[in-house]
């Protein structure tokens, strides 16, 4: 049975991500992924600064970056007022944007770069079912269409997402709050006169946000109420309506390519390394995707595990195992999800429905905030650039 250096769980925008750093370092890096086809629909579409380092590596990072939108301000209105402005060219000196472009198109181009390091590093169709810990390496187990699969590997990482298998078969629990909020969002011709910009509608019926996507499109999310029990279907006329009502900016549910509705959980592994086995984004931390820190966080867990892990293979190929090999690398990752976390809640709490005076003082506020000098360290911090 060969033993490869590495076999990641999860062949998604971070399980792939990782993999393409791992065999640039000339690690021997193999992909699970049970998912035979490629995702239909786009879900998160924005690449922060330090993800946009990541790609910039042999090829990934122009092709991304040809695609995108680059989206160098956001902007704060209520009703017909704009109340504070948001610009990302500080964020950072070199990508002074947030890159807007679909996680189907993001997956793609980081799949092919994968393939041109190695053609067979991403195995379709595998789903995982077990592991073994021994002293030297992991014995993983799955199953193809042709029947049992089993490989062994010096480390192994699940990037399984937020239902995670290898996080059930390490046994390790996760700290859950459920919010009280249901979102429902779409992607429609953009006839907004917005540009690249992003719009953040802060009305006393709730959020909508709007972001720019290629080809002349725009994403919008809409707070639509108290998530009570499973979330109900949406139609693309639900969400123009409820835009159209709250902006009064006319969307044609004629032009939607996909709508969808999500509630907003927390979800923190109360570990997220037991042995050889480490557990990065989704599985390891799930927050509200209001912000679009979830893929980047998840990202920015393989950036710091590759150096962990490249190191750890290289002191007798990996065969020894100090129990302190991943303990920063753990602490850290746990301290940028929390912060995550946190900043998630306040987005999603700033984007609820008010009323009355409490309304006008939280338009006060978050008018004072965008206007005053700190815009320019709100906007690292949406950046992600303490992650």
């Amino acid at each position: 049975m060969r033993t490869h250096d590495v076999l990641i769980v999860g062949g998604g925008p971070v399980g792939v991500m990782l993999a393409v750093a791992l065999a640039d370092r000339g690690l021997d890096a193999v992909v699970w992924e049970a998912r035979g086809d490629d995702p239909a629909h786009p879900r998160a579409l924005g690449g922060h600064p330090p993800s946009i380092d990541l790609f910039d590596r042999p090829g990934p990072a122009d092709d991304l970056l040809a695609d995108a939108v680059r989206i160098r301000k956001g902007i704060a209105r209520s009703g017909t007022r704009t109340v504070g402005v948001v610009p990302f060219d500080r964020a950072s000196s070199r990508w002074p944007f947030v890159a807007a472009v679909p996680q189907d198109r993001t997956e793609a181009v980081l799949r092919t770069g994968l393939a041109a390091r190695r053609d067979d590093a991403l195995r379709r169709g595998v789903r995982f079912v077990g592991l073994e810990q021994r002293d030297e390496d992991v014995v993983v187990r799955g199953v193809d269409d042709e029947g049992p699969v089993v490989v062994a590997a010096r480390f192994v990482v699940g990037a399984d997402g937020t239902r995670s298998a290898v996080r059930a078969a390490l046994g390790v629990d996760t700290r859950d709050r459920d919010l009280p909020d249901r979102y429902v969002m779409g992607d429609f011709a953009d006839t907004t006169g917005h540009g690249p910009d992003a719009v953040i509608h802060l009305e006393r019926t709730g959020v909508v946000e709007s972001f720019p996507l290629p080809a002349g499109r725009r994403r919008v999310v809409v707070h639509a109420g108290s998530a009570h029990g499973p979330s109900a279907p949406v139609s693309a006329d639900d969400v123009a309506r409820l835009v159209s009502d709250r902006t009064g900016s006319p969307v044609d549910p004629a032009t939607s390519t996909m709508s969808s509705a999500f509630g907003v959980r927390r979800r923190l592994a109360t570990r997220t390394v037991v042995g050889r086995v480490v557990l990065i984004g989704d599985a390891a931390h799930e927050i509200s995707p209001i912000g679009g820190q979830g893929m980047n966080l998840g990202w920015l867990d393989g950036h710091a595990l590759e150096t962990v892990i490249a190191a750890a293979v290289k002191r007798r190929g990996g065969r020894v195992l100090d129990p302190t090999t991943f303990a920063r690398f753990e602490a850290g990752r746990a301290r940028a999800a929390a912060r995550a976390a946190r900043r998630a809640g306040w987005n999603a709490a700033l984007g609820r429905p008010v009323g009355g005076g409490a309304g006008r003082a939280r338009d006060r506020v978050r008018g004072a905030v965008r206007r005053a000098p700190s815009r320019h360290g709100l906007a690292s911090v949406c950046a992600m650039r303490w992650a």
